[in-house]
């Protein structure tokens, strides 16, 4: 990791126009230095903890919420309304912004000033202890300012120093499997009767969500081609079908609920432009997609799952549950018609 003084970050980041995310990428330090190194010109440290970030959000009115791993960002217009705190995890749970918060995660947070042609853009960042982004909060014309600076008087640290000492990154854990616990797998995969307890079946059996679907066999684990990611959205789009659609990395899940009405790809780049909810995915970085089924008390729960080459978790898409308005056959009938993945025999 490259070391700048926080002058030489703040002259770098006035001499760049592109993202702090791919600056940081391209000096080899982490995005969160760059935001710290503006201490005291416009931006104040605060407490990261979500029991006391998220009432004070709250209280800001409609804001714009953004979640991204490396290869996705998901962003939403709404209000930060049904705040449930815990020690594991925390969430909000709202139409618009709906989220799951893991407080482990969440080291270092700003609030951020910066002045432009448009004015002054503020946003609340949270990252990680390695400095990389966990969630933002971006304030929109609407935002309540007074409530703005209440959160920067109420949450402001003692320590307002512009250097921070990041913890090294984690390397994402490649696909965990173990094949003499295969039978194990399927027979307690069948017997499951709510999603959520697939993640304790994970834990039992010393596996990973990608080692476990790479064993566990159809009907619960198919692989299909990476050109069902694309598929997968254009038929969203032409369909209309309502889904839940995951994205998130080790501190924040961000959950999109409802129709697809844009898209548009850009390169390498898959975009959703809706009104009040954008996505952009890296088609390119898509190296493994799942059809995943996993039986619950409701019926079978089909989400379709897509991996980088490293084996981390890009996105999960759900359908939307018929009770929120969903069309389970609908769903059902998309999903299990995007293209399975060929094997090429040597």
């Amino acid at each position: 990791m490259t070391r700048y003084s926080a002058a030489e970050l703040r002259q770098l980041k006035a001499e760049d126009t592109g993202r702090p995310f791919d600056l940081a990428g391209k000096l080899d330090v982490p995005e969160a230095a760059l935001v710290a190194a503006e201490v005291g010109h416009g931006t104040i440290r605060i407490e990261a903890a979500p029991g006391r970030l998220i009432p004070a959000v709250q209280a800001l009115g409609e804001v714009m919420a953004l979640t991204r791993n490396r290869s996705c960002v998901i962003e939403k217009v709404g209000t930060y309304n049904n705040f449930h705190d815990g020690d594991h995890a925390a969430m909000t749970l709202d139409p618009e912004i709906d989220l799951r918060f893991f407080p482990s995660q969440m080291v270092h947070a700003f609030a951020v000033e910066v002045a432009g042609d448009k004015g002054v853009r503020r946003s609340v960042q949270v990252f990680d202890a390695a400095g990389d982004a966990v969630h933002k909060i971006h304030l929109r014309e609407t935002s309540d300012l007074g409530a703005w600076e209440a959160l920067k008087r109420d949450l402001a640290l003692a320590d307002q120093g512009d250097e921070i000492e990041f913890a090294a990154r984690k390397p994402v854990e490649p696909a965990k499997a173990a094949a003499d616990q295969a039978a194990a797998l399927r027979e307690e995969w069948a017997a499951m009767t709510d999603t959520h307890q697939f993640n304790g079946l994970m834990r039992r059996l010393k596996m990973n969500r990608l080692g476990a679907y790479r064993i566990a066999g159809a009907p619960w684990a198919q692989p299909l081609a990476v050109e069902a990611v694309p598929q997968l959205f254009e038929r969203l789009l032409a369909e209309g079908v309502q889904v839940m659609f995951f994205v998130g990395n080790m501190g924040c899940i961000e959950i999109h609920s409802g129709p697809i009405h844009s898209v548009k790809p850009m390169g390498p780049w898959i975009n959703v432009m809706d009104p009040r909810f954008n996505l952009h995915l890296r088609g390119d970085h898509v190296a493994e997609v799942w059809l995943v089924e996993k039986p619950t008390k409701r019926g079978a729960a089909l989400s379709v799952e897509a991996f980088d080459a490293e084996g981390m978790l890009i996105f999960q898409c759900f359908g939307m549950r018929e009770e929120k308005g969903g069309d389970a056959a609908a769903w059902d009938a998309l999903a299990r018609s995007l293209p399975q993945l060929v094997e090429v025999a040597a």
